[in-house]
Order: structure tokens, then sequence, then C-alpha cells
């Protein structure tokens, strides 16, 4: 499953490197959950989180279904 879940984020990659950002996968844990790391602009933008939810998350729902329950960044942000 993490392969193909590396092979998915792919296909997200370049939307987040036009604007400056990339996305990095971190695990794939027993509970269903990706994890990745926001890299570049995205890991310091106040919207990351609702790029994580609304783009890569429902992105891997719709290709892989039940598989994934949850996709969470490992980063910690901290907006001022």
């Amino acid at each position: 499953m993490k392969e193909k879940i590396m092979e998915a984020l792919e296909q997200v990659r370049p939307f987040l490197q036009r604007d400056g950002g990339d996305v990095q996968f971190v695990d794939y844990t027993d509970d269903k959950v990706v994890l990745v790391e926001l890299q570049g602009h995205c890991a310091g933008c106040p919207y990351s989180q609702m790029t994580v939810k609304n783009g890569i998350e429902n992105y891997l729902k719709e290709n892989f279904g039940d598989e994934v329950a949850a996709v969470e960044a490992t980063n910690k942000f901290e907006w001022q």
C-alpha cells in the first residue's frame, strides 16, 4: 500500500510545486492514516491544513477508498 500511496502523491506534487511547495510521504499507519510532510511554501502556509484535508486526503480517498482513513501532516505549524 505504501508504494501505491507514494505513486498517487506523485500526481499531487506538481500542483503544490507550482506554488513553491511540495509533499513528502512519511508513513502509512496500521490504522490507515497517511502521514505526509509539507515542504517549501506549503510548510508555512496558513492554508496548509486545508491543502492536506481538502486536497491530498480527498484525492487519496477517491483512489483508495477505505484503505485511507485520513491524511495528516507531520509538520508542526506555528502561525502568527
